[in-house]
């Protein structure tokens, strides 16, 4: 009985030790993906527009996949020298939220902030759409059709940041995640 209690005992222990890496990826939740590239950084580059017109283009990007926990992700991400932009991801009740957080050099908010939007969709590992929430179309008119996506390839090879308006391609930027800086 006790030889039964301790074989119990251990299975249970080995299987909640087990490493988030050896859990089938499709159990797992966005926020989840992301949280096995924490404390890790990611070169990035604009895919679209390809002729180069986008202010992003031909600058370095850089993600970096930083405070994963249950409820909350924050993503830093620069663009050349410009260091004032945070993703946030938040677990709410209604779902994920998506929220750009910019902030001036000194740290205080920039008066464009906290814009963004909640996935509407069925919890998915791979990807998330945020069209834009009414704080984001008060702020930005222009932006009140927004739709961000966040993706990461079926290979797990990439991190996709994606921005349609109107139905439209507007911006997309692709990061390395098997070549961590």
């Amino acid at each position: 009985m006790i030889r039964a209690l301790y074989s119990l005992l251990c299975f249970i222990l080995l299987v909640g030790c087990a490493s988030s890496k050896n859990i089938a990826p499709e159990s797992l939740t966005f926020q989840q993906q992301l949280a096995l590239h924490c404390g890790k950084s990611f070169a990035g580059k604009t895919i679209f527009p390809a002729d180069g017109t986008d202010p992003f283009a031909g600058k370095a990007l850089v993600m970096h996949v930083q405070t994963c926990n249950d409820t909350e992700t924050r993503i830093p991400f620069t663009v050349g020298e410009d260091r004032s932009r945070t993703w946030v991801l938040t677990r709410l009740p209604e779902g994920l939220q998506l929220k750009h957080d910019h902030r001036h050099e000194d740290g205080t908010p920039d008066e464009v902030t906290m814009y963004g939007g909640i996935s509407t969709q069925a919890p998915d590992a791979l990807q998330q759409r945020f069209p834009a929430d009414a704080y984001t179309a008060e702020l930005l008119p222009a932006a009140a059709t927004n739709e961000w996506t966040m993706a990461i390839s079926p290979d797990g090879k990439t991190f996709s940041y994606i921005l349609k308006r109107d139905g439209k391609m507007r911006y997309q930027a692709d990061f390395d995640l098997t070549a961590p800086l």
